[in-house]
């Protein structure tokens, strides 16, 4: 019989691509559906979501500079590395949401694959929002989509794994970068993506993500004249409203949450939730 003693792990913020504690050294014990603790996690504070805010506007200039098909290969490599790591996070949403290992297994598979699905867009995108408008004029009239900048995304409550890579991936392909408030009760799958996206090809802060009270990150974000965008889908109604008003202070683009099946078919909505159109004029024959 065994003596030795379990090395628990410690999960930490995801900020800049590295591992800080919360800036307040706060952590929040996480439990799962039997109330059974599981671990303790970071608690976030103001001070954790403006630095990832900085973070994620440093990150923006080369994302969104990228090659759409260099975006797509690098979020190809991490569906890879989510594949190899699949045991663990049947583990963790199977603890995280109550669920036996084969639904656990469902939605981790159902979650690399809409990766992947999300990864094959990055260079397609393009060609269902921009193309050549007629004009009246000896011009060529040209219009191309162009990522909004930094997003703040509310991850879904209810859906530790599925939804949240249903929330980051679209973002993200197309040149975005994003800082995640991670589901408050269940935040240890979205942690864990975080060692995924810090070893594979994805740059330091084009994902950021925290963990905590959603409502007390979510409201600095809301009113930081640096994000550009909000994400919603983790907010109640009266968290969203409060919110919203707050975006309104710099005009964000404020995509509100809705009833979501996260297993359906994702569509193209969010894929182009964030995104700007540019149009150029450009004389015929020059």
């Amino acid at each position: 019989m065994s003596d030795r003693l379990s090395v628990l792990k410690t999960y930490k913020l995801y900020v800049g691509g590295k591992f800080p504690r919360s800036e307040s050294g706060r952590v929040y014990e996480v439990t799962d559906c039997k109330g059974t603790w599981l671990a303790n996690a970071p608690l976030a504070s103001r001070k954790d979501a403006r630095d990832a805010v900085v973070a994620a506007r440093k990150a923006f200039g080369g994302w969104s500079g990228a090659t759409a098909y260099n975006r797509g290969q690098i979020l190809y490599r991490i569906a890879e590395m989510l594949e190899g790591r699949r045991e663990q996070f049947i583990a963790e949403v199977a603890d995280a949401e109550g669920l036996s290992k084969a639904k656990a297994t469902a939605q981790v598979d159902a979650a690399i694959d809409r990766w992947v699905w999300y990864a094959g867009w990055s260079d397609k995108v393009a060609q269902i929002t921009g193309g050549a408008n007629p004009v009246a004029g000896p011009y060529f009239n040209l219009s191309s989509p162009e990522p909004t900048g930094v997003v703040a995304v509310l991850a879904p409550q209810d859906s530790s794994f599925l939804g949240l890579v249903s929330v980051i991936a679209p973002a993200v392909v197309t040149g975005n970068t994003v800082v995640v408030v991670t589901s408050e009760k269940s935040p240890l799958p979205a942690l864990s993506l975080a060692e995924v996206l810090a070893t594979s090809d994805l740059p330091g802060g084009v994902v950021n993500i925290l963990s905590g009270r959603t409502a007390e990150i979510a409201a600095p974000l809301a009113a930081h004249q640096d994000v550009n965008a909000l994400d919603l889908a983790g907010a109640d109604a009266g968290l969203a409203k409060e919110l919203e008003t707050a975006a309104a202070d710099n005009l964000k683009r404020v995509l509100r949450p809705e009833p979501a099946d996260w297993s359906a078919d994702p569509g193209t909505g969010r894929l182009l939730s964030f995104l700007e159109t540019k149009t150029v004029w450009h004389p015929m024959g020059v």
